[in-house]
């Protein structure tokens, strides 16, 4: 860290969540490249090739996420994700490298590259809570929403421009380009400070005033040090938490609250969208699926949108009305599909994908951001970086299983009734948030703790 120069809090803000563009452009990328690679490689009829190869990334992520948030408490947020981004490079590249016919070649890649995707979704959440003051902390946090859809746009953007190259060379290229926002990440990242609240956990305190400094009007920053060192001294005499500790002892209620959030964001089946709409437009319409590659920049400029609208508005509205807001739409825009065939059987089939939109619009400002601010504000300093690794993981268990299942479910269901089961879950997403998930606007981080330990 740079002790005699002033960091800008606007570029420690920036940087912070980076990672969220790579996190992005990694989870995007194969909607594009993947009709390309069918073809070069003869996938058409191969439902779990294509699903490994496509969820492989989130089956690495279940394990990144985990590892980085248990290392992140001994060697500190930033140093992860500076080790985060150098995988993100190297995975890249190699998975653009891959042999004709590698399919295994690339599973493994894939889940390699996974590591620092499940890393960035724990770390940058972690970081960006723990930087930003209690007023600004839905704001600011939900800058690394913006980051991630930003990149899947921009992943979709470039697999539209690269449609014409030669397939072989097309979903290549898709990939490889990946390497280019990871070098960014690392040489921005290399000059970010530590969190003020790990240095203060690993005794450099003169560090963390000087850091909020930085981030901190001068008249808060000896205010927020004190309740940060009062909140480390007590939890120093903590012994060391199990994962079984995590959903048994005083910290239950607020890590399965951050854990069960993270989870039905992905069992909801957004990634399904994101990962297979060109196939989701083909099944519907009939059109190769290489030729529908507007439609996922259509809803990635919805996801940019959304998580604007939502910087707008995320302190100024509770965090539990947005989800349940959200989850009642996303519930409905998957139901009514079914319903509406059943009543009308000649529907359009684009009808699906109109409903689609709208359930990606709401997705976008409610519970795509809302699920990282909470993860961010819910868990305890002594076990944030654990259990953020936790609800990480949970997350890409959902994403893993919803991007390998949703190829083989649509080749033995119709597409809306897929969409309904996805529907349902969105409601017992919405149960679950009224009854076991604390509101946390605008309160401190130590607060939040105080109030969810009570016994």
């Amino acid at each position: 860290m740079q002790k005699e120069k002033k960091i800008s809090s606007k570029f420690i803000y920036f940087f912070g969540s980076f990672g969220g563009i790579l996190f992005g452009y990694d989870i995007g990328v194969m909607t594009g490249a993947l009709p390309f690679l069918q073809k070069d490689w003869a996938l058409q009829n191969s439902a779990g090739t294509v699903g490994w190869i496509t969820s492989g990334v989130m089956f690495g992520a279940i394990f990144g996420g985990a590892l980085a948030g248990k290392l992140s408490d001994k060697l500190g947020r930033r140093k992860m994700i500076l080790m985060s981004a150098i995988i993100f490079v190297v995975g890249s590249l190699l998975a653009s490298f891959s042999p004709n016919n590698g399919q295994m070649y690339l599973i493994i890649v894939r889940i390699f590259l996974g590591l620092a995707v499940g890393a960035s979704s724990a770390l940058v959440p972690a970081y960006m809570s723990e930087m930003s003051p209690a007023k600004l902390r839905g704001r600011l946090s939900g800058i690394n929403q913006t980051m991630i859809v930003s990149g899947m746009l921009l992943s979709y953007i470039m697999d539209f421009l690269l449609k014409d190259l030669p397939e072989a060379w097309a979903w290549r290229v898709m990939l490889g380009l990946a390497a280019v926002p990871a070098v960014i990440l690392y040489f921005g990242v290399s000059r970010l400070p530590e969190s003020p609240r790990f240095l203060v956990k690993t005794n450099k305190v003169d560090e963390a005033r000087q850091v909020l400094t930085w981030i901190r009007p001068a008249d808060e920053v000896e205010q927020e040090l004190a309740d940060i060192q009062t909140t480390a001294g007590e939890e120093n005499h903590i012994e060391k938490t199990s994962m079984v500790q995590l959903f048994t002892g005083k910290y239950r209620y607020l890590v399965m609250a951050g854990v069960g959030v993270a989870a039905f964001q992905q069992f909801q089946g957004a990634n399904a969208i994101f990962y297979y709409i060109p196939l989701i437009v083909e099944k519907a319409t009939g059109n190769e699926a290489s030729s529908a590659l507007m439609w996922p920049i259509i809803q990635g400029i919805i996801l940019v949108l959304g998580s604007l609208l939502f910087l707008v508005i995320a302190d100024k509205f509770k965090r539990r009305t947005l989800l349940i807001l959200g989850g009642l739409v996303m519930g409905l825009s998957f139901i009514l599909p079914t319903i509406i065939n059943m009543v009308v059987p000649n529907t359009s089939p684009m009808m699906i994908v109109v409903f689609l939109c709208i359930y990606v619009a709401f997705y976008s400002f409610t519970w795509a951001p809302l699920t990282w601010v909470l993860v961010g504000e819910l868990f305890p300093l002594a076990v944030r970086g654990s259990a953020s690794g936790i609800a990480s993981s949970a997350n890409w268990i959902g994403s893993f299983l919803v991007g390998l299942l949703f190829p083989i479910m649509t080749a033995s269901m119709p597409q809306d009734a897929v969409f309904a089961i996805f529907g349902i879950i969105c409601l017992l997403g919405v149960l679950f948030i009224r009854f076991f998930v604390p509101e946390t606007r605008g309160r401190s981080l130590e607060d939040i703790e105080k109030e969810g330990t009570r016994n």
